[in-house]
């Protein structure tokens, strides 16, 4: 569901207790959306302080419309006789929504996220006092626990960080790009300086390769790809398997002149 923001002028809780009784005695599904973008701001400012204090595994949109699912409960479900004003219904049950969907998309035990806010907070007393981040000393200090003990909750906390490799972020160019690609990976087949020395180097040994003799490229052969030993390949060719250590000894030569230039390169097709 996507949610569009949409500036409107807040009315008074007569006003919208009147267009409440109106949509009640009537069903004008146009009064209900009356309400419903009179309240989309509480909406928004729920979600967004909620979110932003909280590690989020999901998408800011996806809160947005949960509490406006929650919104138009409030609207259908509301009764006036408990006293409570639709605004103060409504930001009830759509702070509980929230709060039920922020716990549904985050995995980690609820005595983590609690060491964390206390963690949090120690940490801004301590820099509100002396102006300055704590050690580590420190704040197992203010926390009034040992620094092994602070350490094992700093872990579990990091443990906890998991998001979405598809959450989107923003760029440089302020486009929105996926979190994966922003990612630097460890596969040298994804790095493209590296794919052309490859293919370079490939290229520099196929022509040497192709400057050895016949017999010379078919030792080579048997050697490496068919990964025979000297004595069969000498069996193989018929000759001894001296004469084949011999040829190999030269082909190894041969190959380490005409590439000896570009060692970098030569190594890059090992």
């Amino acid at each position: 569901m996507h949610i569009i923001a949409k500036q409107t002028v807040r009315p008074s809780a007569a006003e919208v207790r009147s267009t409440w009784d109106e949509y009640r005695q009537t069903g004008d599904r146009q009064l209900r959306d009356r309400l419903i973008f009179a309240f989309m701001p509480m909406v928004r400012h729920i979600v967004l302080r909620k979110v932003n204090g909280t590690p989020v595994h999901g998408e800011v949109e996806d809160f947005l419309s949960c509490g406006l699912e929650a919104l138009i409960r409030s609207i259908e479900r509301y009764d006036p006789d408990k006293g409570a004003t639709l605004e103060q219904y409504a930001w009830t049950r759509i702070h509980g929504a929230v709060l039920d969907e922020l716990r549904r998309h985050d995995w980690a035990p609820r005595s983590v996220r609690r060491d964390e806010r206390g963690i949090d907070a120690a940490r801004e007393r301590f820099a509100c006092t002396h102006e300055r981040q704590p050690t580590r000393t420190e704040l197992a200090s203010q926390l009034g626990i040992t620094p092994g003990e602070l350490a094992g909750r700093l872990d579990q906390v990091a443990l906890a960080e998991v998001g979405s490799l598809n959450r989107a972020v923003q760029s440089e160019e302020d486009s929105a790009v996926e979190r994966i690609d922003t990612l630097v990976s460890s596969d040298s087949e994804c790095d493209p300086v590296l794919q052309s020395e490859r293919q370079e180097a490939k290229a520099h040994f196929r022509k040497a390769f192709a400057r050895l003799s016949k017999q010379e490229r078919e030792v080579a052969v048997l050697l490496y790809v068919e990964n025979l030993k000297l004595r069969d390949i000498g069996e193989r060719l018929g000759v001894s398997e001296s004469r084949i250590s011999q040829i190999h000894t030269r082909l190894r030569q041969r190959l380490y002149e005409q590439l000896s230039g570009e060692l970098t390169l030569f190594a890059e097709i090992v």
